[in-house]
């Protein structure tokens, strides 16, 4: 950068992006100070090297704001761990799938762990039977990445997070709504009263022009000539 650039001459580049050309260091390095910017290599393996005019501490200031909002936007996944009994009960059983449900729906890996104790050893199918119930209940939001297996007196089962399947769910969920209000605006038509059509209103009779009186005769006598 700067003085530290040790070519004769450079290709300049200019704030905008627009082609200065060839040109010797020092005058580049004039058109760079009288801007009260940088000269920073940018690609010294170039014959001529590619030079670049630019305030470089703003420069070196957004590259490291652009590095911490990715730093922000990368998923930091971790594998979460929840543990049943082969004999647990419902409740328990569905408060527990409810918070792996959780786990999975922020990101993370969760793994499964049934603990066997004394005679429960000798039925592992019953372990086998909840890590089975867990994987197809929560089929639409995770894949098993491990599947079941023995550690010890424990048996284990790794679920991941499945974008694929969330979004085919909440696809199907969607829809399911969307069928739904528009069988419910279909029967709400079918139940409503039809109104029965308006009277035509009645034809007033014409008034009258005559005279409610008598008609007067009038006679006319006859006289003689």
């Amino acid at each position: 950068m700067n003085d530290r650039i040790r070519a004769r001459e450079v290709r300049v580049i200019d704030l905008d992006g627009e082609q200065l050309g060839i040109r010797p260091l020092p005058e580049a390095l004039n058109l760079a100070r009288d801007r009260d910017l940088d000269l920073v290599e940018v690609a010294d393996k170039a014959k001529p090297p590619v030079v670049r005019i630019m305030d470089y501490r703003k420069f070196k200031y957004e590259e490291q704001q652009r590095a911490k909002e990715s730093r922000k936007k990368s998923t930091n996944i971790v594998v979460k761990e929840m543990k049943y009994r082969p004999k647990i009960g419902i409740g328990d059983f569905d408060t527990k799938t409810r918070k792996v449900t959780e786990f999975l729906e922020e990101g993370h890996k969760v793994k499964i762990t049934i603990m066997f104790r004394g005679r429960e050893m000798q039925h592992p199918e019953l372990g086998m039977k909840i890590l089975n119930r867990i994987a197809d209940q929560l089929k639409n939001l995770a894949r098993v990445e491990n599947p079941p297996r023995q550690d010890g007196r424990n048996m284990t089962m790794v679920l991941g997070p499945d974008k694929k399947a969330q979004a085919a769910y909440a696809a199907e969920l969607k829809k399911a709504e969307h069928d739904a209000a528009a069988q419910a605006r279909a029967e709400a038509e079918v139940a409503a009263p039809i109104a029965p059509p308006e009277a035509a209103p009645e034809a007033e009779a014409p008034e009258s022009t005559e005279s409610d009186e008598a008609p007067v005769e009038v006679e006319t006598a006859a006289t003689e000539s």
